[in-house]
């Protein structure tokens, strides 16, 4: 954690503060039993700089239930003037987790009827300095195409592993290091891909794409003996780390141009590009192991498709109070026959679509949207119609949409 110090020890404290020390080293023995080892060392961080305060600063309180609101202020000045482990000062972050973690202190011993409890908890979540919440940083699409083709190119098949297995999975590296041999299982019809217990203490499967299969399967074949535990190692077998991932990550980002990438911008990239493309934020949580919606929400701010298609929709719908319409073709014979001709061109299966001509539909060019569309350059006659088609009725996303894949094509074919 940022910002940690080393303060007395519990036997300094006990014989400085002695009715202070003992509750708060109870307290931590409950937290044993209910909490992970992680927690309760920075449980046990928060609660000794808080004695060590006292200590020094409030020698008026002697016991836990003296704690006032204004003890609590001072604290709060006071750990912001301490330095930090590599900064001049705590971080707001290691504030908030000091001064949380002290509050948590206060409400479970109030919950727990112990005498030591003061009448009212003295710090409230306004206590807590506010954090700021940076959007995550992915690749942009052409980006991660270029990082993609590198990795592909790369003499070095592991290189290519690394990147195409967290670009498509989504993985923390520390999950990808930590796959067993075992991991790709066959359920149904269908490869999975059995995430060990990891950061959050949870497993998980994750559906393979079949390209993943075969890579895998080539570079085990290739480099991994039968009788190693683990599914993807170094082709000396030994288990990779995060610093070995992110080298090779940068080997194939350096060939395609892209400045220094952490392997983390890669699980933010599937997030970005599946929240793209429709995937519900429900879908993604179970993909990525997100045990809170408030981790994937953090993707649907990030370029939201749905929120750009109703953006534009309404912009074109304010566009036309400025504009004069077009008046179309049928018009000319007469107002009868063009609401029919209007009307016949947008039938549906079971009725018509009232959506004004002049706006664009999402849904007209949803096949070419999906990420198992594929298409080839014999197809290109039929993308040019459809995008002339496309333009000819002022529907930019859907003229955009084959303008994007017919320029594709031409790079292929170049």
């Amino acid at each position: 954690m940022t910002g940690v110090q080393q303060f007395p020890d519990w036997d300094h404290l006990v014989t400085a503060v002695p009715d202070i020390a003992a509750p708060m080293r109870r307290y931590l023995q409950q937290l044993q039993v209910i909490l992970r080892p992680g927690s309760v060392r920075n449980t046990d961080q928060a609660l000794r700089s808080f004695a060590v305060f006292l200590a020094e600063q409030a020698p008026d309180v002697r016991h836990v239930t003296d704690v006032r609101r204004h003890h609590i202020e001072d604290f709060r000045s006071w750990l912001a003037a301490r330095p930090g482990r590599r900064t001049a000062r705590l971080t707001p972050a290691t504030l908030a987790h000091r001064l949380g973690t002290l509050r948590m202190f206060f409400v479970r011993i109030s919950d727990w009827d112990w005498p030591e409890a003061p009448a009212r908890v003295p710090i409230i979540p306004a206590d807590l300095p506010r954090q700021d919440h940076p959007l995550p940083k992915a690749l942009d699409d052409p980006a991660a195409a270029k990082l993609l083709r590198a990795a592909q190119n790369q003499p070095r098949m592991l290189v290519r592993v690394v990147v195409e297995v967290l670009l498509r999975t989504g993985l923390r590296v520390g999950e990808f290091t930590a796959l067993t041999a075992d991991a790709v299982v066959l359920i149904g019809a269908a490869h999975w891909l059995h995430v060990p217990v990891g950061k959050l203490h949870e497993d998980r499967y994750l559906p393979l794409h079949p390209h993943l299969i075969t890579l895998i399967g080539d570079y085990r074949a290739a480099h991994v003996t039968a009788d190693n535990p683990l599914l993807l190692p170094r082709e000396n077998g030994r288990a990779l780390d995060r610093h070995t991932v992110t080298r090779l990550i940068n080997k194939a980002g350096t060939d395609a141009g892209l400045p220094h990438i952490h392997p983390h911008q890669l699980r933010h990239t599937l997030a970005t590009q599946a929240i793209n493309r429709g995937m519900s934020l429900e879908a993604i949580a179970a993909l990525l192991g997100h045990r809170s919606m408030d981790m994937t929400l953090r993707y649907a701010k990030i370029a939201n498709r749905t929120v750009a298609d109703e953006y534009f929709a309404v912009t074109e719908k304010v566009e036309s109070l400025y504009q004069q319409g077009k008046p179309l073709p049928a018009d000319t014979i007469g107002p009868h026959m063009a609401r029919l001709r209007r009307e016949h061109h947008r039938l549906l299966g079971n009725g018509y679509c009232t959506r004004p001509p002049e706006l664009d539909c999402a849904f007209e060019a949803i096949c070419e949207t999906c990420t198992f569309f594929q298409t080839s350059i014999e197809f290109r006659p039929t993308l040019q119609r459809q995008h002339n088609h496309a333009a000819d009725h002022n529907q930019t996303h859907r003229a955009d949409l084959f303008n994007q894949l017919l320029t594709r094509l031409d790079d292929q074919a170049s």
